[in-house]
């Protein structure tokens, strides 16, 4: 298992912790900024956050694991392939979560949710409905980066590799805008 102080480190050597000003998918405002697809662009790196992530939840009886695209589908996929069981994303359609590409999740299936990158919950919990709605049970949250400090709450067993708290504000009370010398950006993959 990775130590806190190991996580920052690789997530840093490759090149996934930006500084600067952001508009997060939240659309809240912070000074960091943590793009884990410039992580997961390295196969030995991801194998090992995965691998973090599955021994977190080996003993859960795990079934499927499925994560939201974009940012969860490499994660389900080599998180289920640690665990040795089907990897699944769910993905927007017409603005909601749901399964596509003849996916399914049967009754009763103990399903692993799996994130990149969680600020306030949101993508993580429409999949976890989408699981609940189709039957499924879902065992617990794993996720890459636990930006809240812990703070968020799925009501199940949840596991990051790496927890921080990357402050963030509301737009209308960020410092950074205040300031006015740093423009925002977006730095992921859907625009302002």
């Amino acid at each position: 298992m990775l130590d806190h102080k190991e996580a920052v480190e690789l997530f840093t050597q490759a090149g996934a912790l930006l500084q600067g000003h952001f508009r997060l998918t939240s659309g809240r405002h912070s000074d960091q900024y943590m793009q884990c697809a410039q992580v997961l662009k390295y196969p030995d790196k991801t194998e090992l956050l995965a691998r973090h992530l599955a021994e977190a939840f080996q003993d859960d009886t795990v079934e499927l694991v499925v994560g939201p695209a974009m940012g969860g589908i490499i994660v389900s996929y080599e998180v289920a392939r640690h665990l040795n069981v089907p990897g699944i994303f769910t993905e927007r359609e017409s603005g909601q979560m749901s399964l596509r590409r003849g996916f399914v999740i049967n009754r009763g299936q103990r399903v692993l949710v799996v994130e990149d990158v969680v600020t306030t919950g949101g993508s993580v919990q429409e999949v976890m409905q989408v699981v609940r709605e189709a039957g499924g049970e879902v065992v617990g949250v794993g996720v890459l980066v636990d930006r809240s400090g812990g703070k968020v709450d799925f009501g199940v067993k949840t596991r990051a590799v790496l927890t921080m708290e990357i402050k963030s504000w509301e737009p209308e009370q960020c410092p950074l805008c205040a300031e006015g010398r740093l423009p925002v950006v977006k730095p992921g993959s859907r625009s302002l």
